[in-house]
């Protein structure tokens, strides 16, 4: 008897499961960076080259969510297809290093069993997010870094290239004009930054048909960056989290800031601890929080039951969403 009503007891919560797995909207939500993004710096033709470059993300990613496939999956494709679009700043399009040169990091997380993986100050990784993948599933470690991260990577088989690949030619005039206007300073760590050399991200978080979330975020650092600074994207809790009972955070921004208030932990807490709603959270957190002490940025989010949204406090952030309930949309300025 007693055999008999645990078997029907589990019954129930498989079938409870699959149905609430049944329920839940596919979903997909994308960023490429925010910051100082207005309408008279931006050509007609740019606009466009972002948006197309967003879309090709969303459709992608989206369509391995409508075959079946996990939220790992989807993000992963997402930010790969970001990460080889030079328009963004990570990737193809990573800013210049203070000494010319191009230092990455990426990070993933999944929402199912809180595992996560990192890479940072990588040089030679075609794909950074693919490596973060890798320390995740293959490594007994979250993050490896350097040149141990590059030896990891090609023991993997991942695709390695000459760092000049990483080249472009807009992003080494953005280098140069980024040294014009700070000059010549004792020390260059301790450069006060214009905010427009502190931004770019790239990022995914997406809800499968398991109800599964997950999240990643890739970059290429900030604009003159130097001594092997490391910012907020591969720091999970900062710049990427995921936790099924309550939601996925990707991060872009000023990283210093997105590391001391633990944005992407922080917003996923006050969904589990307090309750509201994921766009709530991240609301209170980017505009509440990080703006009064001078943090800008913006996260892009989905919650467990497929809520898709974003909050930034810049003029812009190159963002799209889609889903079950969502047709593919594709926003680039804040009033949009």
């Amino acid at each position: 008897m007693r055999k008999t009503l645990m078997a029907a007891a589990l019954t129930s919560a498989l079938s409870t499961g699959l149905a609430a797995a049944a329920d839940t909207p596919l979903g997909l939500v994308i960023h490429g960076g925010a910051g100082t993004i207005e309408r008279a710096n931006l050509s007609p033709e740019q606009e466009q080259a972002y948006h197309d470059g967003l879309r090709l993300a969303l459709e992608q990613g989206y369509a391995i969510l409508q075959a079946g496939g996990s939220s790992l999956e989807a993000a992963i494709k997402a930010v790969t297809i970001l990460e080889d679009n030079p328009l963004f700043n990570a990737g193809k399009g990573a800013v210049y290093t203070w000494d010319e040169r191009h230092e990455l990091d990426a990070s993933i997380m999944d929402g199912a069993t809180l595992n996560a993986g990192a890479v940072a100050g990588v040089s030679t990784v075609k794909n950074p997010i693919l490596l973060a993948h890798k320390v995740m599933t293959e490594s007994v470690h979250v993050m490896l870094s350097g040149a141990g991260a590059e030896q990891f990577a090609a023991e993997k088989g991942l695709e390695q290239v000459d760092n000049s690949y990483f080249n472009t030619e807009f992003r080494y005039e953005a280098l140069k004009r980024m040294k014009a206007a700070e000059g010549a300073v004792p020390h260059q760590a301790n450069m006060v930054r214009d905010p427009n050399w502190q931004m770019g991200t790239v990022g995914a978080v997406a809800i499968d048909s398991q109800g599964n979330l997950a999240a990643a975020t890739s970059t290429g650092g900030m604009t003159g960056k130097r001594y092997g600074r490391i910012g907020d994207a591969p720091i999970i809790g900062a710049g990427n989290y995921a936790d099924n009972s309550s939601c996925a955070v990707s991060a872009t921004g000023h990283g210093e800031y997105f590391i001391r208030y633990q944005v992407a932990s922080d917003i996923c807490a006050r969904v589990k601890y307090q309750g509201v709603s994921a766009k709530a959270a991240a609301d209170a957190v980017i505009q509440d929080v990080l703006l009064p002490v001078g943090g800008t940025g913006g996260v892009i989010v989905v919650d467990a039951k497929g809520e898709l949204s974003w909050s930034f406090n810049t003029p812009g952030m190159y963002r799209g969403k889609i889903g079950s309930n969502q047709p593919a949309l594709t926003a680039i300025f804040a009033d949009e």
